[in-house]
């Protein structure tokens, strides 16, 4: 009796010690592409060859602060939740941020040189093209606006 519980709270720490390893190589590897993202090199060349254009995927005045919308057509996430927190964002920082939308099985290239590993994803830009900020899932507003405000304080100082 005592042999079958002490075998079941082995087996416990066993498997709680296997999932901890698991979330904390996930948690890892989602950490190198963030870091990979934030490193990228401009893609304004990429962003020009979006299909249709960047003019046909940009909500906003195109501006120094730039989001990039990583989103897929079945995304429910995207449409329902993430698109709406980009609209306030824009509404909020009007003139001050512009938001592109992409497609992310559409564009391979701008999707790897973005590490976007699943929609919805966002990508805040400064005014030169560098990644500031990567947020994987849903971005709340607030959260946008606080990674928007610190990529425009950066400009403020550069300038």
């Amino acid at each position: 009796m005592i042999g079958d519980i002490a075998l079941r709270l082995v087996a416990l720490l066993v498997v709680g010690v296997a999932t901890w390893l698991v979330v904390a190589g996930v948690r890892a590897y989602a950490a190198a592409r963030k870091r990979q993202t934030l490193a990228a090199a401009p893609a304004d060349d990429l962003l020009r060859d979006l299909p249709g254009g960047v003019s046909d995927a940009v909500s906003g005045e195109m501006s120094g602060v730039r989001v990039l919308a990583f989103s897929s057509e079945d995304c429910g996430p995207c449409h329902t939740l993430q698109r709406p927190a980009l609209a306030r964002l824009l509404d909020q920082r009007k003139g001050q941020v512009s938001v592109i939308e992409i497609d992310a099985p559409s564009s391979p290239e701008l999707t790897r040189r973005y590490a976007a590993l699943t929609v919805p994803t966002t990508v805040i830009l400064d005014a030169s093209g560098k990644a500031r900020a990567v947020n994987y899932g849903f971005a709340p507003t607030t959260k946008l606006l606080a990674q928007v405000d610190e990529a425009l304080s950066m400009q403020a100082l550069s300038a």
